[in-house]
């Protein structure tokens, strides 16, 4: 009788297991929420701490924030084309600024520093998107997207399209990642021991393992699909934008695609005040959604 008892109980917590890992991460009843439009195309969204989200409108050269009480307002006009962005440990709003191909740095006043100008004596192709490791170096994708605001030679200026690392005492800076055609979403762990990158033109994703001084190994296929943007939830699932939302689970297992009433899902970040609202940026419009995971900040 024993045996039978000690059986049952082993399938029955197979199938709770397994229940839990089929749950759907997309809170109950939620839909996909138009929060606000009327931009030209958006980008970049990042969250501080407090759970506000701040985001492109990328043509028009601004920055907007949402904040936790569903409030939009204008951060910052001429913010050197703010592409992607991220929030560093201190609080300043990171951004790749394609504009002269930099990477600024804003603090809460809106006031900027130019962290890089070139590597190398070259402008860099145009910063696009970029990931925060604990520690506070910048790891960014370099990719070459021609700009009509260029006054440069639009043609590539480094000898390559990469991912590169810029350490926490903003001194070093160097290309980790030099054999992706186009380099475009990136997002790395919590713990800053994995660093997901996604080659938008070969239509892949990859996962390296970190190296203490910011280098890169045991580069990986994570996912047969390329993404603009990028983000990670608390259960190490990664969500890959461009066609809706694909969201994969760590094994790199498609779980979830969420469908975007828009021509372009660029990119997008958790926020929100328990940081349980998926935001998606995608063509002229901003979405919400609530999940049942929970970002990271």
């Amino acid at each position: 009788m024993t045996k039978y008892i000690v059986f049952f109980t082993l399938l029955t917590a197979v199938f709770t297991a397994a229940a839990q890992e089929n749950k759907s991460i997309i809170a109950p009843g939620a839909k996909v929420e138009k929060l606000a439009d009327g931009f030209t195309f958006t980008e970049g969204p990042a969250v501080d701490k407090q759970g506000n989200v701040f985001f492109t409108d990328q043509p028009n050269d601004r920055i907007m924030k949402w904040s936790t009480d569903g409030k939009l307002s204008v951060f910052l006009e001429k913010t050197g084309r703010a592409n992607g962005m991220y929030f560093d440990k201190t609080g300043n709003l990171l951004s790749c600024s394609d504009q002269e191909n930099e990477i600024w740095s804003f603090n809460k006043k809106g006031e900027h520093t130019v962290l890089i100008t070139d590597y190398n004596g070259k402008k860099l192709n145009g910063p696009n998107d970029l990931w925060v490791r604990p520690d506070g170096g910048i790891y960014f994708t370099d990719p070459l997207y021609a700009r009509n605001y260029w006054t440069r030679n639009p043609k590539m200026q480094q000898a390559g399209e990469y991912v590169y690392f810029l350490s926490s005492d903003h001194k070093t800076l160097i290309p980790v990642a030099m054999d992706l055609e186009k380099p475009n979403g990136i997002v790395g762990t919590p713990d800053g021991k994995l660093l997901y990158v996604a080659d938008i033109q070969a239509n892949k994703t990859f996962v390296y393992e970190i190296r203490k001084d910011g280098s890169l190994t045991n580069k990986k296929l994570f996912a047969n699909m390329g993404s603009d943007g990028m983000t990670i939830d608390n259960k190490g699932n990664i969500y890959l934008t461009g066609n809706g939302v694909t969201i994969f689970n760590r094994k790199g297992e498609k779980i979830e695609h969420i469908a975007i009433e828009a021509g372009w899902t660029a990119n997008v970040c958790f926020g929100g005040k328990d940081m349980k609202t998926l935001f998606i940026t995608a063509s002229q419009y901003l979405f919400g959604l609530r999940m049942n995971v929970k970002g990271v900040r």
